[in-house]
């Protein structure tokens, strides 16, 4: 059977079973619609958060972020540390308190609890910001992994991903997101998990991947560890060696912790909390939710560096049992010719791995290009193509005089051994440049089975977890939104006296409206989907998080303190954001290069949401201290959510 046949098939079951769920799990009253009726039991809510909070990110992108990041994987164990210590914040400081308040969504907690629909207004503005940027990723990871391994465009592939998500999140909520997503989660971990274990076994002769990460290299005799040869290889080849320490670990705690609080703020996460029957099943959820992340985010850092070693391997093949440069780099005639490299000109058509034989030699050499040589090729590559865009009676002469000097400027980088490897300059090599062009951080996992040889079944595994991670995450981001607008916008604001029947129709509306909105901005994304995605996580640290912890841990801090300690926050972070990646992304926009030399104090744009969070806190504080003290009821509600019984269904809402 051939792999599209195979693809289609995994995937179809899969597609299949998800439908199935959401028809049987239709919601019919606007508790099960927003919270699942607050029946789900813990273990269940729990694998469900997985599910939710594993999004494309997680699956695809995480551990190619580990496997090929310039300064090395560790610096990147920010990620796992930040992304799974939220949830030990939401178990411990927010998803049993928020439980007891009895509500539905996030903003009618915080107007509730600061006694103002205006807080209530800000928090909702919040709230769809951070959803809205964080679901355009998850939308465009689907369409990306449709036009993979279905081989259909990339944009039809967002309109059967977002068709796929009106049915069950549209008909079923929260009730029916809830049961799907713990589908999604059983096969996304097996897709993560079995090719792990596959690869693990190959490099490692370790059936636990978070053994083999630590266990000794098999194909070289095992005497060496897999690590110790990883950071061999690479460092061969001019990079950073793959365990070395971060050049700023101030910046990399500020990170951690921005994406601590960030996760623990993430509305749609929070919203999983108000799903369970009882105060101590939210923090029990809590539990088992980071049992089942842990189950792919300790296999992360092995995926990455196996599959970064492997990548290494497959272009430099004397590096499997000696050095790197020991044997020649694999040729393009092998690309072509071996059934088992078909994935690199597969992988070349999506635009994802691109490569060039730039020297002529037939070979594909794949190595750190240091920047004079980089800055060399791009400048003599820049005015060749003035000379080839000139008018036909143009004085071509200065045209052509500057290709001689921009030659000359590569001769003299390509000949300086400060630039070469080993230390022999790139001439004395025979090399021109860095002839791997471009590896996308998303291609690592899902191009790991192919990498690595595995069965065809393996690789359509893959893509169905692909699909379940980034599906499952959008549609808890769009009931956050739909909630959001239904909830706590039409109802609570325009019109409260809106029937259970009209609001769970306008919340159909609403969800409906969100994923129109996702498609589109999936097919059309305002670019730069790394830094979107950090400024959702740095709005959410900035913004949500601090407010709901001083609306539940203090008794001093009001309303006029806590809006202007959300607006505080969120100006704050956006504009120190934009400062660097441009204003709303556009390119060109930003007044400062992105660059650690330009950073206050080396902290960079996606760390800056801890700052924010300060800002906030401190803002909100300074403002209570000064005006009117909240009132005595307010003080009786913030006591009694801090009483962990009398919890039931949900009140007035």
């Amino acid at each position: 059977m051939d792999q599209f046949t195979l693809n289609l098939i995994v995937v179809g079951i899969t597609f299949a079973l998800y439908i199935g769920i959401a028809i049987w799990a239709r919601a019919g009253t606007t508790a099960e619609f927003y919270a699942a009726g607050q029946g789900v039991p813990p273990v269940m809510n729990g694998m469900a958060t997985g599910a939710d909070w594993m999004s494309a990110a997680s699956f695809i992108s995480m551990a190619g972020i580990i496997a090929l990041a310039p300064a090395g994987g560790y610096e990147q164990s920010a990620f796992l540390m930040g992304w799974t210590g939220g949830y030990v914040l939401l178990a411990l400081l927010l998803a049993p308190y928020l439980r007891k308040f009895g509500k539905f969504t996030v903003p009618e907690f915080i107007g509730d609890r600061f006694y103002s629909g205006g807080a209530r207004l800000v928090a909702v503005i919040c709230l769809i910001i951070i959803s809205v940027t964080y679901v355009i990723g998850q939308m465009r990871g689907v369409g990306v992994t449709f036009s993979r391994f279905l081989e259909v465009s990339t944009d039809t592939g967002l309109y059967i991903g977002g068709a796929l998500v009106f049915i069950y999140a549209v008909l079923g909520g929260m009730k029916g997101i809830t049961y799907t997503q713990v589908a999604q989660y059983v096969v996304l971990i097996i897709a993560y998990t079995v090719p792990a274990i596959f690869i693990s076994l190959q490099l490692t002769g370790s059936f636990l991947p978070q053994l083999g990460l630590i266990g000794g290299y098999a194909p070289g005799g095992g005497e060496v560890s897999m690590l110790a040869k990883l950071d061999s290889v690479v460092t061969e080849l001019g990079f950073n060696a793959y365990t070395s320490d971060s050049p700023n670990m101030f910046n990399m705690f500020l990170f951690t912790m921005s994406l601590m609080i960030g996760t623990a703020g993430l509305p749609h996460v929070i919203i999983r909390f108000f799903t369970v029957p009882k105060v101590a099943d939210a923090r029990s959820s809590a539990g088992w939710a980071l049992v089942f992340i842990a189950l792919l985010y300790t296999v992360a850092p092995a995926v990455g560096s196996m599959a970064r070693l492997n990548l290494s391997t497959t272009f430099w093949p004397g590096a499997e049992t000696g050095t790197a440069l020991s044997a020649p780099a694999l040729s393009v005639a092998e690309i072509d010719s071996n059934p088992d490299l078909s994935w690199i000109r597969t992988w070349e058509k999506t635009g994802l791995l691109t490569f060039s034989d730039k020297n002529g030699d037939g070979l594909i050499q794949y190595f750190a290009e240091k920047k004079p040589v980089a800055d060399a090729n791009t400048a003599l590559a820049a005015a060749q193509k003035a000379l080839a865009d000139a008018a036909a009676d143009a004085d071509k002469a200065p045209l052509e005089a500057a290709i001689v000097e921009a030659q000359a400027a590569v001769d003299a980088a390509l000949a300086d051994p400060a630039n070469g490897l080993g230390g022999q300059s790139l001439a004395e090599l025979g090399f021109a440049g860095n002839e791997l062009t471009k590896v996308d951080n998303d291609i690592m996992v899902l191009a790991n089975p192919e990498i690595a040889a595995l069965p065809g079944w393996v690789v359509a595994l893959v893509a169905a977890g692909a699909l379940a991670a980034a599906l499952s995450t959008a549609a808890g981001l769009l009931l956050a939104i739909s909630s959001a607008i239904s909830h706590d916008l039409i109802k609570g604001s325009i019109n409260p006296n809106l029937s259970e029947k009209a609001e769970l129709l306008w919340a159909r509306i609403a969800m409906t409206v969100a994923i129109i909105v996702a498609t589109y901005l999936g097919l059309n994304p305002p670019g730069f989907a790394a830094q979107v995605v950090a400024l959702a996580f740095g709005l959410a640290a900035a913004t949500i998080f601090p407010t709901l912890m001083m609306g539940i841990f203090s008794k001093r801090i009001n309303k006029e303190g806590a809006i202007a300690g959300m607006l505080a926050g969120l100006i704050f972070t956006s504009v120190y954001i934009f400062i660097y990646k441009g204003w709303f992304f556009f390119p060109g926009t930003n007044w400062l290069p992105d660059t650690a030399a330009n950073y206050v104090f080396g902290i960079s744009p996606l760390s800056i949401g801890t700052i924010g969070a300060l800002v906030n806190f401190g803002v909100a504080y300074g403002v209570s201290m000064v005006t009117k003290a909240p009132p005595a009821h307010v003080v009786d509600l913030i006591e009694s959510i801090r009483v962990p019984k009398g919890a039931g269904k949900a009140t007035a809402h």
